[in-house]
């Protein structure tokens, strides 16, 4: 019998770690090759870990809600076979071969050996793999946060935390960093009690506890609730937002997509909706203002070659996601369609995998899908714009035609533009919207599949 392991597996390229949900199965349960042992979370995204192996969960090496860091042993699979051990398929590991067997991995009851995931900081601020000798352990990420915001192990030990028995997390050290103003390294020491104190203060002064009176229920705020609150206060401090809005007649587009839209699913075998002609616009208008694809870093401005469009997603849960299609300029419609009812099929299905909501240029957000006629959407950073399309309706509105101007029935939509004024200025960003309207307006109605 053979002792694989299950390691913690890399879900892209700046996810250092990340924290076990749930586990799927218990110790003796039979797993197939592909079977989902677990469900993890990092700061992107949820993802379930397969087996990469047919055996038995002979032991799990984490609890829930702990936090692993990538490339660690969580589990032991013993399989039928030779005795061996190998990485799964999901690490980036390479497995190197050998005439000589495997050694066995040996699974006791003794403490595990220290992993990096709990590591600890020396004097001189560098990360060490040793136990600080209080007891306390931080993950690699926390570890480098300190050790490039120049925070003291002293003032370390000092921080609460929100984690599983009180540890520190990646946003409790950079809320202190936030709250306290300007790194360690730029203010005067204090004691450790003080930093905490003033903090403390600090948050308190920027959410005051509401007062509560009648028949209240209090709910405590879900784990991707708390990183979505957080991501939108820390938009709103870092960009100042400026929202334009258009209105553009999407007659011919309306009725082109009702025309071809059983035809379309026929031959593509997906459906058409009207986000991926609204991202097609979208990247079109990119192409015509890269100004409006940019990120900023400082005082520069990142220019971004590829046009990666991100797509709001509402979640059965009510959260919202953005996954994002990458090289969106280099897709034909149907490959557009494609892409969008891919990306949120497994949006809401919990299929998602990191790299799939990374590197994203641009957002859309259709709150037309809720009725609604426009909304002023919040940036997401670190991006400079983001378009929200609003509900078609048909109104009536004046044509020009040769024989004069009529009044007609249309199909009639807002467009809104929230952009970052540090870099997109009013005519940047109201002539990009107005183009993205254009290529709309301006939509084929004969065009052919």
């Amino acid at each position: 019998m053979a002792m694989i392991e299950l390691v913690m597996p890399k879900m892209g390229e700046s996810i250092m770690e990340a924290t076990i949900l749930k586990w799927l199965k218990e110790e003796g349960d039979t797993v197939e090759l592909d079977e989902s042992i677990l469900e993890i979370a990092t700061d992107k995204v949820d993802s379930d870990v397969p087996s990469p192996v047919a055996g038995v969960l002979k032991k799990k090496l984490y609890k829930e809600d702990d936090v692993v860091a990538v490339g660690t042993a969580i589990a032991i699979i013993a399989t039928e076979g030779e005795e061996g051990s190998a990485a799964p398929s999901t690490s980036d590991q390479s497995v190197s071969t050998s005439n000589k067997p495997a050694e066995p991995v040996v699974v006791t009851n003794e403490p595990l050996p220290q992993s990096p995931a709990v590591a600890s900081i020396n004097r001189n601020g560098t990360p060490s793999t040793s136990n600080n000798g209080t007891g306390r352990f931080y993950s690699p990420l926390v570890l480098n946060i300190a050790r490039q915001e120049s925070i003291s192990m002293q003032v370390l030990e000092g921080l609460p935390g929100t984690g599983r028995d009180g540890r520190l997390t990646k946003k409790d050290i950079l809320a202190f960093v936030k709250h306290g103003g300007t790194p360690m390294a730029n203010r005067p020491a204090v004691p450790a009690a003080k930093e905490n104190k003033a903090s403390t203060q600090s948050r308190v002064a920027l959410s005051p506890s509401p007062s509560l009176s009648g028949d209240v229920e209090i709910v405590e705020m879900g784990r991707m609730r708390k990183l979505i609150a957080d991501h939108m206060v820390m938009s709103k401090k870092v960009s100042p937002h400026v929202t334009s809005f258009v209105e553009a007649d999407v007659t011919n587009l309306f009725n082109w997509r009702n025309k071809v839209k059983k035809e379309f699913e026929a031959r593509e075998g997906t459906k058409i909706t009207f986000t991926p002609i609204f991202v097609e616009a979208v990247a079109k208008a990119l192409r015509d203002f890269p100004g409006v694809n940019v990120s900023v870093d400082g005082d520069k401005i990142l220019y971004k070659k590829d046009i990666n469009i991100g797509v709001a997603t509402a979640l059965p849960s009510g959260n919202l996601i953005v996954p994002v299609i990458k090289g969106a300029s280099g897709l034909n419609l149907a490959g557009l369609a494609a892409s969008v009812n891919n990306l949120v099929d497994k949006a809401r299905n919990n299929k998602l995998r990191p790299d799939d909501t990374q590197g994203g240029t641009f957002t859309l957000t259709n709150v037309g899908t809720f009725g609604n006629l426009s909304g002023t959407p919040i940036i997401n950073q670190p991006q400079v714009a983001i378009l929200a399309t609003g509900a078609i309706k048909k109104k009536p509105a004046v044509v020009e035609t040769e024989f004069g101007d009529l009044i007609a029935v249309r199909h009639l939509m807002f467009l809104s533009l929230s952009y970052d004024h540090r870099v997109v200025d009013g005519f940047l960003g109201g002539s990009f919207l107005r183009r993205v309207a254009d290529y709309l307006e301006g939509f084929d109605p004969n065009r052919s599949l």
